[in-house]
């Protein structure tokens, strides 16, 4: 028999099968590392979308209060209270005669997107 490393078949055979186990535990975790890489990449996408949702949400929220300060007394009187109003929630409180307090929800009421306090002069009674 010839051997060219000086190693029996026996161990040749044994270093084989061991070069072959740490390949398998070196693609193993390679693939492990993969998944998770892919994964993140995945959440961060969604993270992404959510916050471009939530900023243009945002945003449309804003221009209706915007719309809203621009109310007389009167129109801010008739719509106090807890009422749905499009997408949102709106709540207009008024804590002391001329101050108005105005909160906009989601539209599960659960979660505050805005919140301004309006003051609007009483009228005054002429004679």
């Amino acid at each position: 028999m010839i051997r060219f490393n000086n190693r029996s078949p026996r161990e040749a055979s044994d270093r084989a099968g061991s070069v072959l186990l740490e390949i398998l535990v070196a693609m193993t975790v390679f693939g492990i590392a993969a998944t998770s890489l892919v994964s993140f990449v995945h959440e961060s996408v969604r993270a992404v979308e959510r916050t471009h949702e939530m900023e243009r949400s945002l945003r449309d929220a804003s221009a209706f209060m915007d719309k809203i300060t621009l109310w007389s007394r009167a129109d801010l009187d008739r719509h106090l209270g807890n009422r749905p109003s499009g997408a949102w929630r709106l709540t207009i409180q008024r804590p002391r005669p001329s101050l108005y307090e105005v909160t906009l929800f989601d539209s599960t009421g659960t979660r505050v997107l805005l919140h301004t306090v309006q003051f609007r002069a009483e009228e005054v009674a002429r004679n």
